[in-house]
C-alpha cells in the first residue's frame, strides 16, 4: 500500500512536470508585443533618406522568412492586442507610407512572392490628381484585392501640428470619404505624416474613428499606454542594414506610461522628460537613453521611475530621444519618442 501510494505520487508529479514545462514553453512563444517596420521608395536612388535599396530589401525579406519571424498583417496583429489575445514571439508587421509607385512596381512582386502582408498608408490627393511617381487608384485596387490593408495618411498629407483643428477634421474626413469611394472601405488605422502630431490631433484621430495610430518614432509596439503614439522602425539606405533590422525584429518592449511631457510638441526647451516603467521591467538601473546631438543623457532612476535630463536645447524641427535597456537572452527593450520644435528653435 505504501509502494503504491509512492508511485502514485510520482505519476502527479511527473504530471505537474509536464504541464508546467509545457506552460513554460507556451510562454515562451506567446507576446504582447510585435515590431512594426517602415518604409517609403524601393530602388529609387534619388530619394535615399526614403528609399531602401532594392539589395537591401531582399535582404530584409529573406530574413524575415528564415523561421524565426512571424509576418502578419498590422490590422491582425492590432486586433489581437487590444482583445487581449497573445501573439507569436517575434512577431513582424511591414507597412509602407505615401503609396509612392515603387511600392507597386517593386515592393509589391518581392512580397507575393514570399507572400508577406502589408499596410500601405495613403495620403488621397496624390493619387487623385495622378501625381507623377505615385500609385493610382485601380493600383492600389489591384493591391486591395491581394488582401493588402490601406490605411489612411491623411488628404494632404500635412504637418498636423501646425494646422487648425477645423483643418485636421477636414483633412481626415475628405480623406475617408474618397477611400471609401475608391476602395468601398474606411481606414481603421492611420499613420501621422511625418510622424507629427499633439494631443488635439490624437483627439481628432479617435473621434475619427481610427483604432490605432503611428509616428516614426523606434520601439516596440505594445499597446501598454495606448494605441495612438505607437512606434515603428524607419527603414531607408542609412538606417537599413542587417545588423539593425535584425536587432529591432528581435527586440523587446520597454513598457511605458506617466510620460512627460505628455504632449509631443514642446513648450519648454529643453523638456524635462520623464516616464514610469511597468513593473515587469526587471533592470531599470540599466536604462540608457540617447539624442543624435548631445549622445548618451543623464538618466536617473527612482524605483520605476526614470528621468531623463538633457544638457542643453534640441534643436531643428524634429529631435529623437530613444531609450535602451538589456532583456532576456541577450534581447534589448526600446522605447523612443519625437519631439517637435514649434518654430524652428
Amino acid at each position: 500500500m505504501v509502494k503504491l501510494s509512492f508511485c502514485f505520487r510520482r505519476i502527479v508529479l511527473l504530471i505537474y512536470i509536464t504541464i508546467t514545462a509545457g506552460l513554460q514553453s507556451l510562454s515562451a512563444f506567446a507576446a504582447e508585443h510585435a515590431v512594426v517596420l517602415m518604409y517609403h521608395r524601393f530602388g529609387e536612388t534619388d530619394y535615399p533618406s526614403t528609399n531602401i535599396q532594392l539589395e537591401q530589401f531582399d535582404a530584409h525579406l529573406e530574413l524575415l522568412a528564415s523561421g524565426d519571424y512571424n509576418v502578419m498583417p498590422l490590422a491582425d496583429i492590432i486586433n489581437q492586442l487590444q482583445d487581449g489575445q497573445s501573439l507569436p514571439d517575434r512577431t513582424v508587421a511591414i507597412t509602407i507610407d505615401d503609396a509612392y509607385l515603387s511600392v507597386y512596381t517593386e515592393a509589391w512582386p518581392r512580397l507575393q512572392a514570399y507572400g508577406f502582408p502589408a499596410t500601405v498608408f495613403v495620403a488621397t490627393q496624390p493619387v487623385d490628381r495622378n501625381h507623377r511617381g505615385y500609385m493610382s487608384w485601380d493600383q492600389l485596387r489591384e493591391m486591395q484585392a491581394d488582401e493588402f490593408d490601406i490605411g489612411s495618411q491623411t488628404r494632404t498629407h500635412p504637418h498636423m501640428h501646425m494646422i487648425t483643428p477645423e483643418q485636421v477634421e477636414e483633412e481626415l474626413q475628405i480623406s475617408n470619404d474618397r477611400f471609401i469611394a475608391e476602395l468601398g472601405i474606411r481606414p481603421s488605422l492611420f499613420a501621422y505624416p511625418y510622424g507629427e502630431y499633439n494631443l488635439t490631433v490624437i483627439k481628432a484621430v479617435k473621434e475619427a474613428g481610427f483604432i490605432a495610430a503611428f509616428g516614426q518614432n523606434s520601439g516596440i509596439m505594445n499597446g501598454y499606454d495606448g494605441y495612438y503614439e505607437l512606434p515603428r522602425f524607419a527603414m531607408n539606405e542609412q538606417y537599413g542594414t542587417i545588423d539593425r533590422l535584425t536587432l529591432a525584429i528581435n527586440g523587446l518592449p520597454l513598457k511605458v506610461t506617466h510620460v512627460t511631457p505628455n504632449d509631443v510638441v514642446l513648450e519648454e526647451n529643453p523638456p524635462i522628460y520623464g516616464f514610469t516603467m511597468s513593473s515587469d521591467m526587471d533592470a531599470p538601473k540599466q536604462l540608457r537613453c540617447f539624442n543624435s546631438i548631445f549622445g548618451k543623457l543623464d538618466v536617473t532612476t527612482l524605483g520605476q521611475r526614470a528621468e531623463i535630463r538633457l544638457p542643453g536645447p534640441l534643436t531643428g524641427k524634429r529631435a529623437r530621444i530613444n531609450c535602451t535597456m538589456p532583456g532576456p537572452d541577450g534581447r534589448w527593450r526600446w522605447y523612443g519618442r519625437q519631439f517637435l520644435l514649434p518654430n524652428n528653435q
